[in-house]
């Protein structure tokens, strides 16, 4: 089971960058250990162990012991942590304490399985809108996930928080109920051209009309200068004589 995973580390006394960079070269990582009206603690844990914590079904709200060297074992979860944008391993975690018997909000992912009527008969699409839920609850009863049956979604149909399979003398809905999670929306429908965009269309093909009647003008405007200069021509010629 995912709550018999343990994290071994040790506490650790050095600060900074330099500290960290030997740290993570001996296969730990820095973390800060807190909550549960106790002081925080700095340690150095095992990278691989949290790795696997994060890879298993229940991820972030897995519940695990902190097993320090010297020291007592704690229930704890991990409740945030920093990748390395270039290797992406881990390089800092936050592990937060938690008491099996004091109520706590966590976020619980929401899964969908099925084809939805509306996308297999009438041709639309199935969205999801929100992927995960926050819930109020004892850490044994941390669900890993919410599953959803979409096979009866019809185009128009929402499922909302409201409708996620809980138990309420045990699970609180924080999230609120109407939120919408998934829905089938039909296709968009192409867009039609705007009054400008028609118009310019519908003018467009006239300009070279206009530049070719110009030209006419121009060319008309030509052979009456030619005409008109003509009989000045023939006046000069009869001086001449």
């Amino acid at each position: 089971m995912a709550e018999s995973m343990t994290v071994e580390g040790k506490v650790r006394e050095g600060r900074g960058k330099g500290p960290a960079r030997r740290t993570r070269l001996t296969g730990m990582i820095p973390a800060v250990l807190y909550g549960g009206k106790k002081d925080s603690v700095s340690l150095s844990v095992n990278a691989k162990q949290v790795g696997r914590i994060l890879r298993s079904e229940t991820g972030h709200n897995t519940i695990f012991s902190v097993k320090v060297t010297g020291g007592s074992e704690e229930k704890a979860m991990l409740k945030d942590w920093q990748v390395d944008p270039v290797s992406g391993s881990l390089i800092h975690v936050d592990l937060l304490r938690i008491a099996m018997d004091v109520r706590m909000r966590v976020s619980v992912p929401v899964h969908t399985f099925g084809e939805p009527q509306g996308v297999k008969l009438q041709g639309g699409i199935f969205e999801m809108v929100t992927r995960e839920v926050e819930v109020e609850c004892l850490p044994g009863d941390i669900p890993e996930e919410f599953k959803v049956d979409v096979t009866e979604m019809t185009i128009g149909k929402q499922l909302r928080a409201a409708d996620l399979p809980m138990d309420p003398a045990k699970i609180k809905l924080v999230t609120d109920p109407q939120r919408v999670l998934a829905h089938v929306v039909t296709l968009k429908a192409e867009a039609e051209p705007t009054a400008e965009a028609a118009v310019a269309t519908e003018t467009a093909p006239a300009e070279p009309e206009v530049i070719k009647k110009g030209k006419k003008e121009e060319e008309g405007e030509a052979e009456g200068g030619a005409e008109a200069a003509a009989p000045k021509a023939a006046e000069k010629q009869e001086k001449k004589k």
